[in-house]
């Protein structure tokens, strides 16, 4: 092996650090090769030598760079199908050996072992062949096991050895290296470690995750791990002196985290927040729809046979809150329902696509946030949430259930009508979307008062009434908009009051769970005043 440590007049200066690591050997593995051969070119200027394996080593002799096979160096060939090709004492030896502890250079002496100064290593493809849909073999194979355990022996020994999981790093890396006379510091080296680290437990995470999600009636594991992936630091988080990042998980699911901005400032903590509950409310439908949120709740949310229509009616529910909000939409955003969105002053737009049109047309708003999805997220698939606790997470599966018409039990003397029924349905599919104690007033497919996040139903009741007064009297309507309406309760009412509030403030049919001491009483109240009642068994709380 080559024990030359001399350095080519790239280097730019000599700086003195007593934790600097003379780079003179490295060893590179990697799946993801953008970039690789300028940065390895660099490192060969440089007089460090390259060890390396199977593909990588072929693509970087391609490219000029003098390569030692690693079959070569440990005297032992890759076998089982390139399953055991580093897992060898001279690799390991190399990359762990304490190269201040004489005990650790007298083996690597003994046994022939040379210091691997630099380890770059990226993993095999596991989470994207998983999303491809690859058979169960595939995705087994694609489980790396030796690129793990040189990151972690790495980074375990980062005292001594420099590990890069990331081509974005490479740039870092060379930066170092020519600032310290071809050495690493430690203040990198402690970095890269901490970023491999996170690597190896992302990727064992997924695999994991995946595992269980194989296993038939498989529940909640002994032992629960989540990744993300930093994709970008925010300027703060829901108040300025709070820190905040925004990490995705790889699922890949239609929204706020995956979708493409097309125009308009950074999005915010809240923002990211807000737009993730308006996009995953209207893809509950599959009429056009638009929702209008403020503050993760829900203002206005209207079905219609358009979206521009859609918009007019959600927008009718709640004009002074709409004032800086986020607008989703389930359907692909036009130039009509565009120039009426521009009227009235919002945060964010998020549609599946937007035409061109509508686009110049939004354009004349240069700091309103306008994002596209390419798709829908689907309401029904399965997925987890998690909550922190001091001390702890709390897990359960995302809220996707959905009723229909076959679920519901009729518990008034008197039936709803057909368009009662679809309007109640339609109101408790928005009513699973609302801060709880919810309510929401709705007719002919649209949201005419909304009571989110009081510590009462009856508040919550009021509140929601009282707000489709101002509304209407803004609209300079003769008539409350919550007359002739159906109402959802995201669960039961706990007292008749909340129930009697409601028909008195013109609803003439209700949608709720059931299940309290007093549904007997609740009941008695709707049959009194001529209410049609129906009970899901299924409750939409929502914290």
């Amino acid at each position: 092996m080559n024990t030359n440590d001399s350095r080519n007049s790239g280097i730019k200066n000599t700086i003195r650090d007593p934790r600097a690591v003379p780079v003179r050997r490295a060893l590179i593995s990697v799946t993801n090769k953008h970039g690789l051969d300028k940065f390895v070119q660099k490192l060969q200027a440089l007089g460090v030598e390259i060890l390396s394996t199977g593909g990588t080593a072929k693509m970087l002799k391609d490219a000029g760079i003098d390569v030692i096979d690693v079959a070569a160096y440990t005297g032992f060939p890759e076998i089982m199908d390139g399953r055991v090709k580093t897992l060898h004492p001279k690799v390991h030896g190399g990359i762990l050996a304490r190269r201040n502890e004489d005990s650790h250079l007298k083996a690597m002496a003994d046994h022939n072992i040379d210091g691997i100064d630099l380890v770059v290593v990226n993993l095999y493809p596991f989470t994207e062949v998983m999303r491809e849909g690859s058979d169960y073999a595939t995705c087994i194979e694609n489980v790396d096991i030796g690129g793990p355990a040189m990151i972690r022996a790495a980074a375990k020994n980062h005292e001594f050895v420099a590990v890069v999981t990331d081509p974005q790093d490479y740039e870092k890396v060379i930066n170092n290296l020519e600032d310290h006379d071809g050495a690493t510091t430690y203040a990198l080296r402690q970095t890269l470690a901490a970023t491999a680290l996170a690597l190896t437990a992302t990727y064992d995470s997924n695999i994991a995750s995946w595992i269980a999600a194989q296993i038939d009636e498989y529940d909640f594991p002994r032992r629960i791990s989540f990744s993300g992936n930093w994709k970008q630091t925010l300027r703060y988080g829901e108040n300025p002196h709070q820190k905040a990042a925004l990490y995705l998980d790889g699922s890949l699911r239609p929204g706020v985290t995956t979708a493409k901005q097309l125009q308009g400032k950074e999005l915010s903590y809240n923002n990211l927040n807000d737009t993730d509950a308006a996009f995953e409310l209207v893809s509950e439908f599959d009429e056009p729809a638009v929702a209008i949120i403020k503050h993760a709740n829900p203002s206005g949310v209207s079905c219609a046979a358009s979206t521009l229509e859609a918009y007019k009616k959600a927008l009718l529910c709640d004009p002074v809150s709409a004032f800086g909000g986020i607008i989703a939409l389930n359907r692909p955003l036009d130039k009509e329902t565009a120039e009426a969105i521009i009227k009235v002053f919002s945060e964010v737009i998020i549609a599946p696509s937007i035409n061109a049109d509508a686009l110049t047309i939004l354009q004349q708003k240069e700091k309103l946030r306008v994002l596209t999805t390419g798709g829908l997220p689907d309401p029904k698939a399965h997925r987890r949430l998690v909550k922190s606790l001091s001390g702890g997470l709390l897990v359960q599966d995302a809220d996707n259930g959905q009723i229909t018409p076959e679920d519901l039990k009729i518990v008034s003397e008197r039936e709803p009508t057909q368009q009662e029924m679809k309007d109640m349905i339609f109101a408790f599919r928005v009513a699973k979307h609302v801060k709880s104690n919810a309510i929401v007033y709705a007719r002919n497919n649209a949201t005419v008062g909304i009571g989110a996040g009081q510590m009462s139903r009856i508040d919550s009741t009021r509140i929601a009434a009282q707000k489709a007064k101002d509304a209407a009297i803004s609209a300079g309507l003769d008539a409350p908009l919550t007359k002739g309406s159906v109402v959802a309760s995201d669960a039961f009412f706990p007292f008749a009051d909340g129930l009697i509030a409601a028909a008195d403030a013109g609803a003439t049919a209700v949608i709720q769970p059931g299940g309290s001491i007093r549904d007997e009483d609740v009941i008695a109240a709707a049959d009194e005043r001529g209410l049609a009642m129906v009970f899901t068994d299924m409750r939409h709380f929502r914290h």
